[in-house]
């Protein structure tokens, strides 16, 4: 197994739409995806996409704690009680008209978040590693790393999905700018 090299907003790799995956149970997928896992918990990332490693492939791995805390700097820590799952030529089904705001950072954009609005509840289908097909529903904090994740492979960032760039800032200036946005409502 391998740390990856990320891929940063501007390359093209992350600008196009990702190839579908013929064989997921291919071993190069195999040594892929266990490339990923050690660079996204590594990275201490939520999810991590193909593309952002340089491969334009239809896979991500991703963790979905069901539970997690609301504070900025928490929300892409790796919780190892979190399941990990690898997700190959994955599917997204919007349920319901219901959106949430939240903030998102990524692997790709460092050192920045945005708040960004994203369906609440999805279903999504694709296959694993080994074979086996993946056909599940999720809200919440689940549904949106799913939905951020699988962006990748259609060529989209966070920041493209932003109504309102004011809210795109550095983590560094997080705590303070979202304490000034609590004191006011």
């Amino acid at each position: 197994m391998a740390i990856l090299k990320i891929a940063r907003m501007g390359h093209p790799v992350l600008a196009r739409k990702a190839d579908p995956v013929p064989d997921p149970t291919a071993p190069e997928i195999r040594r892929l995806v266990a490339d990923m896992l050690e660079t996204m918990i590594d990275s201490d990332g939520a999810g991590l996409a193909a593309p952002q490693v340089h491969i334009p492939l239809r896979v991500v791995v991703f963790q979905a704690p069901g539970e997690r805390s609301d504070a900025l700097s928490q929300a892409e820590r790796y919780d190892q009680t979190a399941p990990l799952t690898v997700l190959i030529n994955p599917e997204i089904e919007i349920l319901g008209t219901e959106r949430e705001g939240g903030w998102e950072g990524c692997l790709s954009v460092p050192e920045l978040r945005g708040f960004v609005e994203r369906p609440v509840h999805i279903r999504y289908r694709g296959t694993d590693h080994e074979g086996h097909a993946i056909d599940r529903t999720a809200s919440g904090f689940h549904a949106r790393v799913v939905q951020h994740e699988c962006d990748h492979l259609d060529g989209i960032l966070y920041p493209q999905r932003m109504s309102d760039l004011k809210q795109l800032i550095f983590e560094s200036e997080a705590r303070h700018w979202l304490k000034e946005e609590g004191s006011s409502s």
